[in-house]
């Protein structure tokens, strides 16, 4: 029944786009009659719309009017030039009737979902104008320092020519500033630093000490989803030093360190007696031990090789479902106990065996061993022989011992989880002597955050830089109860129609589809799967090698530091001149940008370039003619010269060419790097690149794959698409 009535009536998305052209009309006409307005007569409409807020007219009263004159102001100020950053950027923009439309699905209090590249920063101005006039404050929040800066400076251009006030909140900004930033009518930060202020403010002894003194109005999340889906549950932590000592991390690292390094040892003797194990046919043996090293060092290179041959993974696979059977529990509890450790790379947990014990202190294994307090309490209770106080001190005692035997086997846990689960460049980066987390769907530093439960000190302690006192929590809170706080909140994004119900049940939040200025031009094609990563890199270089020789600039994707410079080594090697923007080298991220959509430019980037980032293709990029490009009646089935536009981009691309070298946990990270590509109704193209060795694939099951691979005969370096 209910599709009945959606083909009739259509959907509601449908039906509230229909309600709003009328209203995009009216605004239209508004834009038209104040171009007869000089520029002075234009600016006082600011005062003369606050003035009619305090007589008692509503924010709704007043809105299409505000959007025309926002509107009208953008057009006037298109020639002129504001300074981003550093650089000077021309203003050329001014709000189409979709972006019109996306403004008032914002001031409604929806999310505006809005494809990659349709003017997602400009569509804002229009309900930060409007709910700026109420004086409470509008807060923008964005996913990073960079975006904020640099919205506040380029869309500051339009608000300040209105007569309005922009703030910026930085790291680091004192609470004077700060507190300045928050009195100005429109505030730009990011979401940690709007509610760490707010956990300040919580501490603050007086009212006067507060920063955030206009409450929380009205707030816009620039790429909602990332920041209350994706970062929900992240608690935004202030805390103080611990009352007890980190040392025993630096006591302990040497022999965990030494642990680590007769672990790798072990599972390497394992693989040599699997290979020669296989060679002989006793399959189920070799099993045994690759299911040996499988617990004990899942990244290990050999083991990754190994099983890149279907027969060993399945022998594998086999071996791992066979010991989870009650039958076979104690067979894999002894297999693990040969072990020093174990790891569940899943779980992201490591744990001490037996053995490993005796290892970290021959001397006294029962060191790392819990002793059994029930049973000790059991015993003391029993004793006839001790007075009162005297039970009471040895119960004290008994305490102690298990407390401080517990915190040295999670240090030592927590080592372990530092040395074989945690990678350099991936996980983290070291900068100026501090371990700095990277996060893993921005591919942002996240400067000042820590791992909790002594991970951090862990991993300092395997760097060997200082190693920071334990903190204790002083004061809390989620991202996601912050959020709620605001009397209105509203969002965009390019990805949020696919939770689209969690937004509803969790924040109230309804999405709203805009449709696009024009058709989108990007051609996505098929992935490439390779077996291993050696043959996924080598077949990017060529395909980045082949793009750059036709002059069209390419955008490589990576999810972690460490491929981006393992990529950049590649293309160095090929005399390729090229630019890398990850979290170590932030801070030319503007300049990298810019200069990304040029001719044969080729920049290789982390998640750093998936959001927010717009890549202005240069001179000479597109070689279709620009009426074929401009007309919004042109989509990709359009025959441009007799021949599909979709088959022209295919056999002869031309745009912006994004080549991701793996795919993301987040589908939705990874469609926010696809439309980089084909902004504004620009051709583009875009390809991922994934191997059966690639983190998402080796841990959710790329064994499918290889079986298809493997029945249909592809050898080392060939490709299946």
């Amino acid at each position: 029944m209910n599709w009945i009535l959606k083909k009739i009536l259509g959907s509601k998305n449908e039906r509230d786009l229909k309600k709003m052209r009328p209203l995009v009309a009216r605004i239209n006409e508004f834009d038209e009659e104040m171009k007869a307005l000089s520029d002075e007569q234009l600016q006082a409409k600011t005062q003369e719309f606050r003035d009619r807020l305090e007589n008692g007219e509503t924010l709704e009263d007043i809105e299409l009017e505000a959007f025309a004159v926002v509107k009208n102001a953008a057009r006037r100020l298109c020639g002129t030039e504001v300074e981003v950053i550093g650089h000077p950027v021309p203003w050329e923009m001014v709000h189409f009737d979709v972006q019109l439309i996306g403004g008032m699905a914002i001031h409604k209090g929806m999310i505006a979902e809005m494809a990659t590249g349709e003017g997602k920063t400009l569509v804002a101005t229009l309900p930060v104008y409007l709910n700026a006039l109420s004086g409470k404050g509008a807060h923008v929040i964005t996913t990073s320092d960079y975006h904020a800066q640099r919205d506040s400076e380029w869309m500051g251009h339009l608000y300040k020519w209105l007569g309005l006030t922009v703030g910026c909140l930085k790291n680091m900004m004192p609470p004077p500033e700060r507190r300045e930033m928050y009195m100005r009518d429109i505030t730009y930060g990011t979401n940690s630093e709007f509610g760490f202020d707010y956990l300040r403010d919580n501490m603050a002894y007086s009212p006067e000490e507060m920063v955030q003194q206009k409450g929380h109005s009205f707030a816009i999340v620039d790429e909602i989803d990332s920041i209350l889906i994706d970062e929900a549950r992240t608690p935004l932590i202030i805390s103080g030093p611990a009352p007890y000592s980190s040392t025993q991390y630096s006591e302990l690292q040497p022999a965990a360190s030494r642990l680590v390094r007769r672990q790798r040892d072990l599972c390497t003797r394992l693989l040599k007696e699997a290979k020669e194990l296989i060679v002989e046919g006793e399959d189920d043996e070799a099993s045994l031990k690759l299911y040996q090293v499988f617990e004990g060092m899942p990244k290990n290179k050999q083991l990754m090789h190994m099983i890149e041959d279907v027969r060993l993974r399945k022998l594998l696979e086999k071996t791992q479902m066979a010991m989870l059977a009650d039958m076979r529990k104690d067979q894999a509890r002894e297999l693990r106990q040969e072990l020093f450790f174990t790891i569940d790379e899943k779980g992201h947990d490591a744990s001490l065996t037996e053995k490993g014990c005796a290892e970290m202190n021959p001397n006294d294994p029962e060191m790392y061993v819990l002793p059994d307090m029930v049973a000790m309490m059991s015993e003391l209770d029993g004793e006839n022989d001790f007075t009162p106080e005297e039970i009471m001190e040895k119960r004290r005692a008994i305490q102690e011992d298990y407390a401080m035997r517990n915190e040295r086997i999670h240090a030592v846990d927590q080592l372990i989880r530092a040395y074989s689960i945690y990678e350099k460049d991936v996980d983290y980066v070291v900068q100026d002597n501090q371990v700095v987390i990277v996060d893993e769907h921005t591919g942002r530093l996240m400067v000042g955050r820590r791992w909790s439960d002594g991970l951090h000190q862990a991993v300092e302690a395997k760097e060997g830089v200082k190693i920071e006192r334990e903190t204790q929590t002083l004061a809390t809170i989620t991202i996601q109860n912050y959020f709620r706080m605001y009397d209105k909140l509203s969002g965009m994004t390019g990805t949020a129609e696919t939770e689209a119900d969690e937004f509803h049940q969790i924040y109230g939040l309804d999405v709203m589809v805009i449709p696009t200025n024009r058709p989108v031009r990007r051609v996505d094609l098929n992935d490439q799967i390779y077996k291993t990563q050696r043959e996924k890199f080598r077949a990017v270089i060529n395909e980045i090698k082949k793009a750059h020789g036709n002059k069209q600039p390419v955008l490589v994707g990576t999810v972690a530091v460490e491929t981006s410079e393992v990529l950049s080594r590649m293309l160095r090697r090929e005399n390729i001149v090229h630019n890398v923007l990850n979290a170590k080298n932030h801070a030319r991220e503007a300049e990298i940008v810019a200069n990304a959509g040029q001719p044969g430019a080729v920049t290789i980037a982390t998640n750093m370039a998936g959001r927010g980032t717009d890549i202005k293709l240069g001179q000479g990029v597109v070689y279709l003619k620009s009426e074929d490009i401009q007309s919004k009646e042109y989509s990709l089935d359009t025959k441009v010269d007799g021949t599909p536009l979709r088959k022209l981009l295919e056999e002869k691309p031309c745009g912006l060419y994004v080549i991701a070298s793996e795919r993301h946990e987040s589908r939705r990270i990874d469609r926010q790097l696809r439309g980089r590509s084909a902004r504004q109704g620009d051709p583009g193209v875009t390809r991922f690149y994934i191997s059966l060795e690639d983190n998402l694939m080796r841990l959710f099951g790329s064994d499918r794959i290889s079986n298809i691979m493997e029945r249909l005969g592809i050898e080392e370096g060939e490709v299946l698409e």
